[in-house]
């Protein structure tokens, strides 16, 4: 996995996890969604499609 997509994923679940114990409003959820939001940017400015983030959207493009 290259280092925009393992960052892009890494950031993501961080956020997630960030939501599943402080809540979206809370500061340190909204920083990491933020992040996450940048590394996916990168990722696809660097010319990642989606589904190299997003797994499931490949599987969806599929059907």
């Amino acid at each position: 996995m290259e280092r925009p997509i393992r960052a892009a994923r890494t950031a993501q679940h961080l956020a997630v996890r960030a939501i599943t114990v402080h809540g979206l409003a809370h500061p340190l959820t909204l920083a990491l969604l933020a992040a996450a939001s940048t590394a996916a940017a990168r990722a696809w400015d660097r010319g990642h499609p989606v589904h190299a983030i997003h797994p499931a959207q490949k599987a969806r493009r599929a059907r």
